[in-house]
């Protein structure tokens, strides 16, 4: 390809997204990605520990690609995605013997009427699944489009609007007292929420638990056959079959400005790729306007927000090799997509003040994934992968390098608590603090994995900084579309998509 209309810096899934929207829209898009083997930054597969078992790198289930507009209009099926689900979505053990799970509300119910800790307790949670199913659509669409959405906002209604906005200011610690009653079901939606860097007391905590909560029951925690990479190459097909071109092993290292307007970039080696109509980051708001662009070309106030936006916690992932399933002592945990791993909302309490003190956490919160429990494509026969992550402070005193072995151990021993005999089943592991994730993807700045934090002081309309949240920046023609924009994190795509509708509006181009 010669000189493109568009360009995209990065490929990760909502770089992807706009790319194939533009392409689909007639554009020439180009797609820089600077990783020489793997696109798809947190979107990706690979064999990490031993020949023949495909474990995820990042993003590993993909609820919300299950709902999000941007995935669901795009035909990823017939280009080798096959999603799978599990007979649980999520369980919710602990050591004291209690559990709590979610199923999605078409599944089986092999596991009798207290699935979700007791009777009672999922009853409740069934009503409000039932009530949750008759708007989601409506729902999706107003938090994940392009603010303010004010169709599907007028579909949902003034009555209904006011009880989610009620729900979704709510901590989870509230949140659940109210709904449920049993220890087991209080802490579900805590541990939901910690997939942010949201803990129980925290406020508007109850809007990202009530997200994955509710999905869970509606589409599940699903994952694609054979490894998320094959989501990543669905779209790079996608990409290519509408005439874009994907460029591996290609830095971009700095947008040129000329007259107030990206026109080019300039790539590893000094070559320089112009862009006729405009050019998309898929970077962190800091990448961008304090690496990418030259200062002169960024109003102070740009760099100014910039430098104050914030990034989640870090991220410390282990994947494992095992010899056979994980022998969790619940019996749900053995069937379920996900196991969360906390004792009660004050153990996630904890948790919580102990990162945010800067602390390594002695007990941590888990979330481990089990997909070769329903994909047996992932392993060699009888044999499992298994996945876990935790939040930690980005940074220790003395480095990650002197703590990583010593807190991968205490994570296998929190797991082992629960599943006895788990740490005899290791064949092989690969332990990544966030100093290796953000080694491995730039995007995950000090091993963040949702592009900054969760908090609601940035989020919707400061999301990464007022008035950036439409994706425009003060340069003309160059958009920023990462997980660092509304909506935020997660797989869903929507970031990259509504940054190529407003481009494709500047453009005039229907």
């Amino acid at each position: 390809m010669l000189d493109p209309d568009v360009i995209v810096i990065g490929s990760g899934p909502n770089g992807l997204v706009a790319a194939v929207r533009l392409a689909q829209k007639g554009l020439s898009v180009l797609v820089l990605e600077s990783n020489p083997k793997r696109p798809g930054g947190a979107v990706s597969s690979d064999e990490s520990t031993l020949p023949g078992f495909i474990h995820d790198f990042g993003a590993a289930f993909f609820p919300l690609a299950r709902v999000s507009p941007a995935f669901r209009g795009l035909p990823l099926e017939r280009h080798g995605v096959t999603w799978l689900n599990a007979p649980v979505e999520s369980c919710h053990p602990a050591l004291d013997g209690s559990s709590a799970s979610i199923l999605r509300m078409n599944a089986e119910r092999s596991f009798g009427d207290s699935y979700f800790g007791t009777t009672e307790d999922t009853a409740g949670f069934e009503r409000i699944a039932r009530a949750h199913a008759l708007f989601e659509p409506s729902m999706f669409r107003a938090l994940l489009g392009p603010l303010p959405s004010w169709r599907p906002l007028f579909e949902l209604g003034l009555l209904r609007l006011l009880r989610l906005g009620a729900w979704f200011a709510s901590s989870t610690r509230g949140l659940s007292t109210r709904w449920f009653q049993s220890v087991a079901a209080r802490r579900v939606l805590p541990g939901l929420s910690l997939h942010g860097d949201l803990g129980p007391d925290d406020f508007a905590g109850g809007a990202m638990a009530y997200v994955l909560a509710l999905s869970a029951s509606s589409v599940g925690f699903p994952v694609p056959r054979g490894g998320a990479q094959r989501l990543t190459n669905a779209l790079i097909t996608l990409l290519e079959m509408n005439g874009g071109q994907l460029r591996l092993g290609t830095r971009a290292e700095r947008i040129v400005v000329r007259r107030g307007r990206a026109v080019a970039v300039r790539v590893s080696g000094g070559d320089e790729i112009k862009a006729g109509v405009g050019v998309l980051a898929d970077t962190a708001p800091g990448a961008l306007f304090l690496k990418l662009l030259s200062s002169e070309a960024v109003p102070g106030w740009a760099l100014s927000g910039a430098r104050r936006f914030r990034h989640a916690w870090g991220t410390f992932k282990l994947d494992w090799a095992l010899a056979g399933p994980v022998p969790w002592r619940d019996e749900r945990a053995r069937q379920s997509a996900t196991v969360h791993v906390g004792e009660s909302m004050d153990d996630l309490a904890r948790f919580t003040a102990e990162v945010r003190a800067g602390k390594v956490p002695e007990q941590p919160y888990l979330v481990v994934g089990q997909q070769s429990l329903f994909d047996p494509s992932r392993a060699p026969r009888g044999a499992h992968t298994l996945y876990a992550y935790t939040h930690v402070p980005s940074q220790l005193e003395g480095g990650w390098d002197a703590a990583r072995e010593r807190f991968a151990e205490q994570v296998e021993l929190r797991i082992e608590a629960l599943a006895p005999g788990f740490r005899a089943l290791i064949l092989g592991r690969k332990v990544h603090s966030p100093d290796d994730l953000g080694q491995r993807d730039e995007n995950l700045v000090g091993g963040d994995l949702g592009g900054g934090s969760n908090r609601l002081s940035q989020q919707l309309f400061f999301r990464p900084f007022f008035p950036l949240f439409r994706y425009k920046t003060p340069v003309s023609g160059l958009y920023l579309c990462s997980s660092s924009t509304h909506p935020g994190g997660g797989t869903h795509g929507m970031c990259g998509h509504n940054a190529a509708g407003r481009l494709l509006g500047d453009a005039g181009i229907g």
